[in-house]
C-alpha cells in the first residue's frame, strides 16, 4: 500500500518557514522564490486537509496544528539528516559497530585503549554513546552495551569484564596541608549522587569512625569526582581502575585502604552469543575481553 507521506520539497519548505516565521526567509535559505515556498506549503496543507499557517496580509503565523506538526517534522528531518550523514561517513570497505557505555568507563578506560583495537582492525569503526541506565538492547540501534551486571539484562548474553573497587584518593597538596596525622573524618569528603551510602559502607569495612558520613559535596559522575579530587576539593571514593595514571604520576594519592566490599562488576552485554555475532562485533567482543583480562598484546 502506498504510504501517505508528503513530498520532501513540501516538508523542507514548511519546516524552514515555520522555523523562520517567514516565507521570504525560508525562500532565501532554500534558494527558492517566496512564491515557490508558498505553493509548496499550499500543496502540503491541501494534502493534509488542514491549515498550517494563518495568513494576515503579508505576514504568516503558525496555527496550533502547524506548531505541533512543525516540531514533529523538524525532529524527523534532523534524524534523517543525522542518519544520512552517518551512512555517508562509513568507510567504503569496512564496517562499524555501535556501543553504549557508562560515560566514565568510556572516557577513562575504554577510549584510551581503542587505538589498540584500531591497529588490529583498521576497517572497523567503533561508535560510542553514553547510556547511564540498562535498556532493551535488541532494536535499540546498539550492537552491544558496557554496563554493570544487572537483572535488567536478563535474557541477554553477559560477559564479565572488570570489577569496580573503590578507593579514597585526594591531591597530595590537600593531604600535605592537612598534616600527616590528620584523620579521614577531618578531611572534606566528596560523594557520588548515585551512591550516597558509599562512605558509610567504606567506614564500616575499614573500621574508620566518620562523625557524619553524608557531609560533603555531591557529583553526578565518577569523572567529576576525580576532577574535584585533583582540584583539591576533598577526598573522593572512586574506582581504582579509573585513576591508574593519576596515581602513577603522583597527581593523586591513596593513603587509605581499598574498599573491597563496595564493588560492582562491569560486563559486556550482547543480544547473541559472541560466536553468532557479526564479524566486526565478534572482533570487538574478543578484543575487549582480552583487554579486561590483561591478555591483549
Amino acid at each position: 500500500m502506498r504510504r501517505k507521506i508528503p513530498s520532501n520539497s513540501a516538508l523542507l519548505a514548511f519546516e524552514a518557514a515555520a522555523r523562520h516565521g517567514s516565507f521570504a526567509r525560508a525562500a532565501d535559505e532554500l534558494a527558492l522564490t517566496e512564491g515557490a515556498v508558498s505553493r509548496q506549503i499550499g500543496r502540503l496543507e491541501a494534502f493534509l486537509g488542514v491549515a498550517l499557517f494563518e495568513r494576515v496580509g503579508n505576514r504568516v503565523r503558525l496555527v496550533p496544528n502547524g506548531t505541533r506538526y512543525s516540531a514533529q517534522v523538524r525532529e524527523i528531518l534532523n534524524r534523517l539528516e543525522r542518519d544520512s550523514l552517518y551512512l555517508m561517513g562509513q568507510p567504503v570497505e569496512g564496517a562499524s559497530i555501535e556501543i553504549a557505555a557508562l560515560p566514565t568507563f568510556a572516557t577513562r578506560w575504554l577510549i584510551p585503549r581503542l587505538k589498540r583495537f584500531q591497529i588490529k582492525h583498521p576497517n572497523v569503526t567503533v561508535h560510542i554513546a553514553e547510556r547511564m541506565d540498562p535498556f532493551i538492547l535488541p532494536g535499540s540501534g546498539f550492537d552491544a552495551a558496557i554496563h554493570f551486571e544487572h537483572p535488567a539484562w536478563a535474557g541477554m548474553h553477559q560477559h564479565r569484564l572488570l570489577e569496580e573497587v573503590l578507593v579514597p584518593v585526594c591531591s597530595p597538596a590537600l593531604f600535605a596541608d592537612a598534616g600527616a596525622n590528620i584523620s579521614l573524618d577531618e578531611l572534606p569528603r566528596l560523594h557520588r549522587l548515585q551512591n550516597p551510602n558509599a562512605w558509610q559502607l567504606y567506614a564500616q569495612e575499614a573500621g574508620i569512625v566518620l562523625s557524619n558520613s553524608a557531609v560533603g559535596a555531591r557529583y553526578d559522575l565518577h569523572s567529576m569526582l576525580i576532577e574535584a579530587a585533583l582540584a583539591g576539593l576533598g577526598v573522593a571514593l572512586v574506582p581504582r581502575l579509573y585513576i591508574g595514571a593519576e596515581l602513577e604520576q603522583g597527581r593523586l594519592i591513596a593513603p587509605w585502604p581499598d574498599g573491597k566490599a563496595i564493588t560492582k562488576k562491569f560486563c559486556l552485554v550482547l543480544s547473541d552469543p559472541i560466536e553468532l555475532s557479526e564479524a566486526p562485533l565478534q572482533a570487538f567482543a574478543k578484543w575487549i575481553l582480552d583487554e579486561a583480562r590483561g591478555l591483549a598484546p
